[in-house]
């Protein structure tokens, strides 16, 4: 084995054979002194003679020999919303290239032929790399609930002598080479306070400790190079974590630095502004004034028609929220400040976008929301005005309590109707059928609330009532209430036409009021004291809104996800205010 000075000099010589001391000193900033050692060693070694390398010192070089290279370009990239919405962050034009195009071309030109390429988030997006650089693709199922060990974990038979690389970086001059001394993680220099990870090191640049944060400080940033003795063990740590719970949120970089005092990982230092990675796009703007400009994007272009500005204007672009049901970001123009919803995968069987954008209309001519700027009914994109620093409603303070309720009465007042219905009664029972496809309900009280909730939907079915227009997700976190105390009512996705009780009901069970709260909410709705029958029905409602969501988390629970403490919060619900309002109906009965 050769030791880091004798590989340094073979190296050069083996891409530069006729390289003087002074040659391999400036290409290996190693000092003269240390170049003449090192090179009186491997003549003694017969690895190098007055004409250069010999064959011997030409095999040396063998057990350096770069095997592969991994891209791991599975990521959803949400931090780079909303132009993540749209393709994956790696497939960005940069100063006139495809980041991981540009890439793959720096790894072909080193002599790294065996690329493989790990995706997921649009995955289809990466298939044409196949044909285009004769990579290979593996497509990790899990990128949006496991974080990129799982990546390694699916490679992990081809972890060798191998680049480990990142899809969207940007490297200024290529950092790749053929032959390898060992593992290294690649840095750049922090002059100042950092949020990045820092690394401590140890002789011979050993990395000996990973803090997150620092200050004048190496940091990680970029590739990392696993030599076939690191990818042993960490081929083992990554059999060895898999499928445990705890492991699941961690970076490949968490698995090492749990394990980093097994590993003779070093660190290769890059002048600044080497290595980019973008994690925003003012990041990127800053780098190539013109990416907006070349910016392929439907997002942009949605935005600068609808609000009638010029892409150059756009910036302070953040992401806000993601979910099953939307994908939203933050921006700003010279108008005032905004907020883009994109569609999230499978919302147009989730959601009626035309009964959305009627009742979207609704609210704002009733003040209800004035937010809403526009909406496109046919692929679900909206813009809607950005509220500074506004927070949720707080239930239980007085006050907002009384506003929450009287806009409710507004809503169901305004004889607004849309082309959807919606019924707890009906919900719960499609969930129900979902869970019990994957398996029996296993709550021995299951049976009893699902007959429960049969029977007080015929009491209420046998009321009668004309429906009118609900929100249906109506609960604190869709309030926001402004700095000057201004409220607005969003997200309107499940809005449809049903019992005006509905929204007292979800209020209630997803805000945990109670009975005395309820009491007051229903007065501040009707403008007086609700009557006998009124508390009643309002208290089904209830009943039935735990009921259904209580469902609906057994549902989740079948299918792997976990709605954490909401699935007791709508059992009690369910339990308590099922049996509470039967009696209620059911003593009436008795008495008539």
């Amino acid at each position: 084995m050769l030791t880091q000075n004798q590989f340094a000099i073979i190296n050069v010589l083996y891409k530069q054979p006729k390289s003087t001391q002074r040659d391999i000193a400036q290409a290996t900033n190693l000092g003269l002194a240390t170049v003449n050692s090192a090179m009186k060693e491997c003549r003694d070694q017969h690895l190098v003679n007055q004409y250069g390398l010999t064959q011997e010192g030409i095999s040396s070089l063998e057990p350096y020999k770069v095997d592969n290279a991994i891209i791991m370009a599975a990521g959803l990239s949400s931090r780079f919303a909303p132009i993540s919405y749209e393709k994956p962050k790696g497939l960005l034009t940069v100063r006139g290239e495809i980041l991981i195009e540009r890439q793959i071309r720096q790894l072909q030109a080193a002599g790294i032929n065996n690329i493989t390429i790990v995706v997921g988030y649009k995955k289809e997006s990466f298939f044409y790399l196949e044909d285009k650089f004769n990579v290979r693709l593996v497509i990790n199922p899990h990128y949006a609930d496991r974080n990129n060990n799982e990546s390694l974990y699916l490679v992990r038979e081809r972890l060798g002598n191998t680049y480990i690389c990142s899809s969207d970086d940007y490297f200024e001059e290529n950092p790749f080479e053929s032959h390898v001394w060992g593992s290294y993680y690649a840095a750049e220099w922090s002059e100042g306070d950092t949020k990045e990870w820092c690394l401590t090191l140890g002789p011979h640049d050993r990395i000996t400790n990973v803090t997150v944060g620092g200050s004048h400080a190496w940091y990680m940033l970029g590739h990392a190079y696993f030599d076939k003795a690191f990818s042993a063990r960490f081929r083992e740590i990554l059999e060895q974590e898999h499928g445990r719970a705890d492991t699941v949120d961690k970076l490949w970089e968490n698995l090492y630095m749990e394990h980093i005092h097994e590993f003779d990982m070093r660190i290769r230092r890059y002048p600044a502004n080497y290595i980019h990675e973008f994690d925003s796009l003012s990041e990127v703007q800053q780098f190539d004034p013109l990416f907006l400009e070349n910016l392929d994007s439907e997002i942009f272009n949605n935005i600068c028609s609808t609000l009638g500005c010029d892409i150059n204007e756009i910036h302070d672009v953040y992401p806000l929220k993601q979910g099953l049901t939307n994908l939203s970001c933050h921006f700003a123009t010279n108008d005032g400040e905004w907020v883009y919803r994109h569609p999230g995968p499978g919302t147009e069987l989730l959601v009626d976008r035309q009964a959305e954008l009627k009742a979207l209309e609704t609210a704002r001519d009733l003040n209800i929301d004035h937010t809403f700027v526009y909406e496109d009914p046919k692929n679900g994109w909206k813009i809607s005005r950005f509220v500074p620093n506004a927070k949720n409603l707080d239930a239980h303070n007085r006050e907002q309590l009384r506003a929450a309720m009287r806009l409710a009465h507004r809503l169901h007042s305004s004889a607004a109707k849309v082309d959807r219905q919606f019924s707890f009664y009906d919900e719960g029972r499609r969930y129900e059928q979902a869970a019990l496809e994957r398996g029996p309900i296993e709550d021995p009280n299951w049976t009893e609330m699902s007959e429960q909730a049969s029977r007080l939907n015929d009491y209420l079915v046998s009321e009668g009532g004309e429906p009118v227009l609900c929100h249906n997700d109506f609960f604190g976190l869709n309030f926001l209430v402004s700095e000057e105390g201004d409220i607005d009512l969003i997200d309107w996705e499940y809005a449809g036409m049903g019992d005006y009780a509905n929204d007292f009901g979800t209020f209630s069970v997803c805000e945990q009021l109670s009975e005395e709260e309820m009491r007051e909410a229903l007065t501040d709705y009707f403008g007086r004291t609700p009557t006998p029958q009124e508390w009643r029905h309002n208290l089904a409602q209830v009943g039935l809104a735990g009921w259904c969501w209580y469902v609906w988390a057994l549902l989740k629970l079948a299918e792997g996800d976990d709605p954490s403490e909401w699935t007791y919060i709508y059992y009690r619900a369910g339990r308590t205010y099922l049996n509470k309002a039967l009696a209620l109906y059911e003593n009436d009965s008795a008495t008539s």
